[in-house]
């Protein structure tokens, strides 16, 4: 039956099927509130960032750093219906209301400054499956406002949103709410004209969060103190990430990136950011024992991260990677152990990845006189804890070797741009009309796109970075075999090198930066019909959003080095 269902006849039966039912309907429906002219303007609310880039520190330059964090869990989810966004399945009864809340969703966010007089830069993360492009705004648009009215003296050269991916945080999309009844009640609404179009998302909500993480940004604009910014990466191996997924896609990233931010203030807490890829998708389904529904709110092991590196004093924030395929590989954290609820896995891996990020650049005998980073009393725990389950037991340091940690000069380069995505897949064409997503939709003809953003960044001479709005397939980052011929499903060369050609082997990604656009893949790897190997088509914008997104970023290189 498998190999039915990924033979080339059945792939170009289903792709068909795809294209023709949903399309057809789509073809049939007028556009939704979201869609504007082809002319639209969408400059505003988009911040280009730096307009000269700087590689050498200004006169007097020095880094600054501003911390905040709010709380955006809906605590009266037991008489409101919220949703989870990321799981609406058969196994979880098609039903994702939150019932219980585990820990907390949250937004965390730096102001960071280089003191070269050209603007401050925010970095905020949302514990979210994914913003899209209107919701960006809207958060950059009240930050102004905040920033106005406060008299808060302060140039900003950026704002910058990033989602975590977080599978059982509130849908902040719109994707797994109510789906059905909003299908439903939309398209009598698209083909009647009578009544207004429900919201995807919840607008309460939404407005909530908005205001919530504007007035964190002003906060960390407020809080910039003066320090120094130092920057580490190591290799952790394959025992924690995975591809579990695309097995077109070869490339896996297995890489720890992190910053220190030390204030000269000693009575201000270092902030610790930290980047590598790993879908945060665990805790939002039921286990087999029935014990856990899986409809709790849960942030997931970023949420744990932050618990313990908080414990070691420190501020914390997460900026997730290359994370299309790439999941949280939970072997060597979870030991075997059988949990009644999954979120316990998301605790375990969590508690490991955040000991590994504040140990990259310590050796074991560091490790080991450290009593949190060792922590005996929890180690002999989870070791007992493996052994009655039947598992092994994994020592997260053993044959650990330290990385250098570099201090970074105060050089902060950013720039970012604009690019159009066509939008070709039939069903994402469908949930625009029926109004289920927070996007702006440019229609041009019988055409449609939409307007996101890329950038590129600089930290220091030892960071650079392309920001990306989307899952982003590590192959058209690092190279790999879908990007081939004989790799690829349509049996075609990618048209554009990987990444590492064209910035360098040293470029790192930050993923689903300022949108959510859904899977970038290759061009040639992309194919509707194959469910078992390539869903992520299924929720992609369409088969040139790679190609669009990787020449955007080839194009905005070429315009700073000019």
């Amino acid at each position: 039956m498998s190999d039915l269902l990924t033979s080339d006849a059945f792939v170009c039966f289903a792709g068909k099927a795809v294209h023709g039912l949903l399309g057809g309907l789509a073809d049939r429906l007028d556009d939704g509130p979201g869609f504007v002219p082809e002319g639209y303007d969408f400059s505003k609310w988009f911040y280009p960032g730096n307009e000269r880039f700087d590689r050498n520190p200004a006169e007097n330059a020095g880094w600054k750093l501003g911390y905040a964090a709010v709380d955006l869990t809906p605590y009266d989810y037991y008489k409101h219906d919220y949703y989870l966004g990321g799981y609406l399945t058969a196994e979880n009864g098609f039903n994702n209301t939150i019932e219980s809340i585990v820990d907390k969703m949250m937004c965390r966010m730096v102001a960071l400054d280089d003191g070269s007089g050209r603007g401050a830069h925010i970095f905020a993360t949302v514990d979210c499956i994914g913003l899209g492009n209107r919701h960006i705004k809207s958060i950059r648009r009240k930050f102004a406002d905040l920033l106005k009215y406060d008299g808060t003296d302060v140039p900003v050269a950026s704002v910058n949103v990033f989602s975590t991916h977080a599978h059982s945080c509130v849908d902040t999309q719109g994707l797994w709410t109510a789906t059905g009844k909003k299908v439903l009640h939309n398209l009598k609404k698209n083909r009647t004209g009578k009544g207004t179009y429900l919201s995807g998302t919840d607008p309460d909500f939404m407005r909530g969060l908005t205001d919530k993480i504007a007035g964190g940004m002003l906060a960390a604009i407020k809080d910039l103190t003066p320090g120094t910014l130092t920057y580490a990466e190591k290799d952790v191996g394959a025992a924690y990430f995975s591809n579990r997924n695309r097995p077109s896609a070869t490339a896996l990233d297995t890489r720890i990136r992190r910053f220190i931010f030390t204030p000269a203030d000693a009575d201000k807490r270092p902030t610790v950011i930290a980047n590598f890829p790993a879908h945060p998708d665990v805790a939002g389904l039921p286990t087999s024992d029935g014990q856990g529904s899986g409809r709790e709110l849960c942030g997931e092991y970023i949420y744990y991260m932050d618990e313990f590196i908080r414990r070691a004093g420190c501020n914390f924030l997460f900026i997730n990677g290359a994370i299309c395929a790439i999941y949280m590989r939970r072997d060597a954290s979870n030991d075997g152990v059988r949990f009644s609820h999954r979120y316990e896995q998301s605790v375990r891996y969590g508690r490991e990845l955040a000991k590994m990020t504040l140990s990259l650049s310590k050796n074991v005998t560091e490790i080991e006189a450290d009593p949190l980073l060792a922590d005996r009393e929890q180690t002999e725990k989870d070791r007992a804890e493996s052994e009655q389950n039947g598992g092994g037991f994994t020592l997260w340091y053993e044959n650990w070797t330290p990385v250098e940690e570099t201090a970074l000069p105060p050089c902060l380069n950013l720039r970012l741009a604009q690019i159009k995505i066509p939008v070709t897949n039939p069903l994402i064409k469908l949930v625009g009309k029926l109004n289920l997503a927070s996007y702006d939709v440019i229609r041009a003809k019988e055409s449609y796109a939409v307007c996101t953003e890329i950038g590129y960044l600089e930290l220091g001479n030892r960071f650079r970075a392309v920001l990306v709005p989307g899952e982003f397939c590590q192959d058209l980052w690092l190279g790999g075999e879908s990007l081939t011929a004989e790799g690829s499903y349509l049996h075609r060369d990618f048209p554009l090198p990987p990444l590492t050609e064209t910035f360098g082997k040293d470029i790192h990604v930050l993923g689903l930066a300022n949108d959510a656009v859904g899977y970038i893949v290759p061009d040639n790897d992309y194919v509707l019909g194959e469910f078992k190997n390539h869903y992520h088509e299924l929720i992609s914008l369409g088969d040139r959003t790679g190609s669009t997104v990787v020449g955007g970023l080839q194009k905005l290189r070429a315009e700073i080095e000019a």
